[in-house]
């Protein structure tokens, strides 16, 4: 009768450790699927921050590239005021300028 019992006591602790395994391997389980889910959620968070970092950017380029094209004009228009100014300068003195260097070119100096 004793052998029965140590039998049985035998056959308890292997189901006690049985049981206690599928415990410890349905908690790795649940662990490593929490961790799955926590991975896939902060991919997700950071894939929607990247989205609103890269949208707030874009915004800022075309604030800034509307900026920049409002600047060309103005240089564009600017430049051509000086080549304007300059062309009737230059037209206004050519004459002068013709006769100071054919003055000079004549002139023999001894």
């Amino acid at each position: 009768m004793a052998s029965n019992r140590g039998q049985g006591g035998i056959q308890q602790l292997l189901a006690a450790e049985q049981e206690a395994q599928h415990i410890v391997n349905a908690a790795r389980s649940a662990k490593m699927a929490r961790l799955k889910q926590a991975k896939d959620e902060a991919e997700r968070e950071i894939a929607e921050y990247r989205a609103h970092v890269e949208s707030e950017f874009q915004k800022k380029v075309q604030a800034s590239s509307g900026d920049s094209g409002a600047n060309v004009k103005r240089l564009e228009y600017e430049t051509a005021e000086k080549i304007n100014h300059l062309s009737t300068e230059g037209s206004r003195i050519s004459n002068e300028v013709v006769q100071m260097l054919l003055k000079q070119v004549t002139t023999v100096r001894n």
